[in-house]
C-alpha cells in the first residue's frame, strides 16, 4: 500500500498543529496530499501570520518553497475539487488526518454529509477502512460532541484531541505542540526524534 498521506486543516484554533504535521511529514519524504477548508486559512493568518494563497496551484508552490520539499510529494486540492483522488475508495492515501478538526467537520463526517472534499475523503477513508484520524480542538464538550465522538470511534476513527503533555518540561510553544504532533506520527507509525519517549530518559 502506498506510504502517502492526507492531511486537512478545518479552521479550529490550534493551526500551528497542523503546520508542524505537514512539515514534520515532508521531512519524513511522504507523499502529502492537502486539503485546506477557508475557516483553516484564516486562522492560519490570525494565528500565525501566515497569508496563504486560495488557489491550490499556488498554494503548492508556496509549501514546497517554504519546506524545501519535492514537488512530487505535495498534492493540493480544492474543497470543490471531486475529481480528485482522495475523493475515491481506489485512492493510494493509505491514512488520512483532519488537524485541527472543528467540531462542525466531525458532525458532517459521523453522519456521512460529505458536502466538500474534506468530508469525503474521510467518508472514504471510514468506508474504505484506512486510518482516519481526527484531532479535535475543542472545550467543554457538549453531549453532541461527545456522540459524535463515539460514532466515528464505532466506525473506526482514532479521536486524537490536541491535548498536549508536559511532562517533558516544554520550555517553547513549538515543544508544546511537539507533544500533539508526535502523538500524530506516532499513530502513522513514522519515525520522528521530536521529544523522547516516556522512560527514556530515566535513570
Amino acid at each position: 500500500m502506498s506510504d502517502s498521506i492526507t492531511l486537512a486543516m478545518t479552521g479550529a484554533s490550534g493551526a500551528i498543529y497542523g503546520v508542524r504535521l505537514l512539515e514534520q511529514l515532508l521531512l519524513a519524504g511522504k507523499t502529502v496530499h492537502f486539503l485546506l477548508s477557508t475557516p483553516a486559512r484564516l486562522v492560519i493568518k490570525m494565528e500565525l501570520s501566515i497569508s496563504l494563497p486560495s488557489r491550490a496551484s499556488d498554494l503548492k508552490k508556496q509549501l514546497v518553497e517554504k519546506y524545501s520539499a519535492k514537488a512530487e510529494q505535495l498534492y493540493v486540492y480544492g474543497l470543490e475539487q471531486w475529481t480528485a483522488p482522495v475523493a475515491s475508495g481506489s485512492a493510494i492515501s493509505r491514512a488520512m488526518v483532519i488537524c485541527p478538526c472543528t467540531s462542525g467537520t466531525m458532525a458532517s463526517i459521523a453522519h456521512g454529509m460529505s458536502r466538500n472534499l474534506i468530508e469525503r475523503a474521510a467518508d472514504v477513508s471510514l468506508k474504505e477502512r484506512k486510518q482516519l484520524i481526527l484531532v479535535h480542538r475543542e472545550t467543554p464538550l457538549s453531549p453532541i460532541h461527545m456522540q459524535n465522538m463515539l460514532t466515528l470511534s464505532q466506525a473506526g476513527a482514532i479521536i486524537l484531541p490536541a491535548s498536549p503533555a508536559f511532562y517533558n518540561q516544554p520550555q517553547t510553544i513549538q515543544d508544546v505542540t511537539d507533544t500533539v504532533v508526535a502523538r500524530i506520527l506516532d499513530h502513522l507509525n513514522i519515525e520522528h526524534q521530536l521529544l523522547p519517549r516516556w522512560g527514556e530518559n530515566a535513570q
